[in-house]
């Protein structure tokens, strides 16, 4: 008789790690072998002098990818901001949190071991302590004083500790996932907003460019007319180009403010402390290849689609633990406790008391609450696989655009190239006509009217192979894994 609890206590633990609910799987890559349904031609050649480009399918993005563009103020800045963002500093502890909450939830798997003292005073019979009620004084009153450890235990039988652990580790993986997200968000906009920066520096320099030519041509038509050459009418025309190209400066300033501004809280620094490199076109390298990850390794690699995988494998385990819930527990508990009328008495042999107690609790009506609750979790699962296919769609298409606005970008900076040459031709015969007198001043201002457009189309169409490139590279997810802080991260090293 006394070793039927031992051996149905040994079979409760053997029977630990029968996980209940569904054993979750990884989705299937997309069957797709393309990200466009036109072919993308792997050479971005736009000619007329322009830097070519090559698209190298199958090569990973390094993880500092940034550095495609040979740009040390570039790199320094980047890095900066990845030391000094307070999002990422969120981040990082959102994920120590995370794993935080993993290991207590793997407490459950050992037996909890408490201490409890106590002291009380009483009235009333104690037999069991050696004193009888006396007729004469009534019932005694006594000190009571108890001391002792206790051990709970409550074996995983159907699997609801396994399938929380389960669920709190898929949940700091989705953290780590999302620690990645942001980093890449972080370098992705401290690259775009200094490409921003140099692109509206240069136009910037442009406009003024073509102030200082209006001014010239101003001069021109105003000693026309003092030699009663020219018409009031063209003084007012030259004087009104000057007015509207003057227009055209406070806009791309307030831009370059605007990305200066958005740069400085990128690295953590209030924009009135801190100054960014003045970044210019001319301090950029425009990536000659550019890596292009399979569709197959793409949902492998993105962290936003790996972090809404992680999300999925949470959502599954929570049917788990709601299904486990529905089954019977089998609470264990163990105690030796000393107690004495003195404190001096606690330790003495004849005062130890120990207790070996075994339950069962079996869920039999909750209202439908039970089942409610798993149906809850099974909806949830569904509603984290479509949140996932919507994630893997997304980053489909946002490879999708980058890689044929690269090669509309090709075809655009050729384009905008032999319109400056056209423009800055006829901006010159016009002007050598018109200092001849052999034609008016409006035609002399329309043509420096198509060479200003000419000129800030050609420095935003390279602009724009800058930005589409380093699109490219946080499309394809960065190169995260190739960091090692990140990689520990998602592997749950640390906790």
């Amino acid at each position: 008789m006394t070793t039927r609890p031992a051996g149905i206590m040994a079979l409760l633990v053997l029977l630990g790690g029968c996980a209940a609910g569904p054993d979750f799987q990884s989705p299937d890559p997309p069957e797709a072998a393309a990200y466009t349904r036109a072919t993308v031609q792997p050479s971005l050649a736009p000619g007329g002098g322009e830097p070519p480009q090559r698209l190298v399918e199958g090569q990973a993005v390094p993880a500092t990818w940034w550095q495609l563009f040979h740009s040390p103020a570039l790199d320094k800045l980047v890095r900066e901001a990845l030391a000094g963002s307070p999002s990422l500093d969120a981040a990082r502890a959102t994920l120590a949190q995370a794993q935080q909450a993993v290991l207590q939830a793997r407490g459950a798997y050992y037996p909890q071991l408490d201490v409890a003292a106590l002291a009380e005073r009483q009235q009333g019979p104690a037999f069991a302590l050696g004193l009888l009620p006396s007729a004469r004084h009534g019932l005694p009153v006594f000190n009571l004083y108890s001391l002792g450890p206790t051990v709970s235990f409550a074996p995983d039988v159907f699997g609801l500790t396994a399938r929380h652990v389960e669920q709190q580790t898929a949940l700091a993986e989705l953290q780590a996932y999302q620690l990645a997200a942001a980093h890449l968000a972080i370098a992705g906009n401290a690259v775009s907003q200094a490409l921003a920066i140099a692109s509206l520096r240069r136009q910037i320099g442009t406009v003024r460019d073509i102030l200082a030519e209006d001014e010239k041509n101003l001069g021109l038509v105003r000693d026309k007319f003092s030699a009663g050459k020219v018409t009031r009418n063209d003084l007012l025309t030259a004087e009104t180009q000057l007015a509207n190209d003057r227009a055209l400066l406070p806009p791309l300033e307030q831009q370059q403010a605007a990305a200066e501004d958005a740069l400085a809280v990128l690295v953590g620094k209030p924009p009135a402390e801190w100054t960014p490199p003045a970044f210019d076109l001319a301090d950029f390298t425009l990536p000659g290849e550019l890596p292009v990850s399979l569709p197959s390794a793409l949902v492998r690699q993105r962290p936003d689609i790996l972090a809404a995988q992680a999300q999925l494998h949470a959502s599954s385990a929570a049917i788990g633990v709601a299904t486990a819930q529905m089954y019977p527990s089998f609470p264990l508990s163990a105690s030796i406790d000393t107690a004495a009328l003195s404190a001096t008495s606690l330790f003495d042999q004849s005062s130890l008391v120990w207790t070996l107690a075994g339950g069962l609790t079996a869920p039999i009506f909750h209202g439908g609450a039970l089942e409610a609750q798993k149906q809850g979790a099974i909806e949830g699962f569904q509603a984290s696989l479509a949140t996932y296919r919507q994630t893997v769609l997304q980053a489909f298409g946002q490879v999708a655009d980058t890689l044929r606005a690269l090669g509309h970008d090709a075809e655009l900076v050729a384009a905008e190239r032999r319109a400056l040459d056209a423009a800055n031709d006829a901006l010159d015969l016009q002007r050598l006509t018109y200092a001849a007198g052999r034609t008016d001043v409006l035609r002399l201002i329309d043509a420096e009217r198509s060479a200003q457009q000419a000129r800030l189309g050609y420095v935003r169409a390279q602009a724009q192979r800058f930005l589409d490139s380093a699109q490219l590279a946080v499309a394809m997810g960065g190169g995260w894994w190739d960091d090692p802080a990140l990689v520990a991260g998602a592997k749950g090293e640390g906790k």
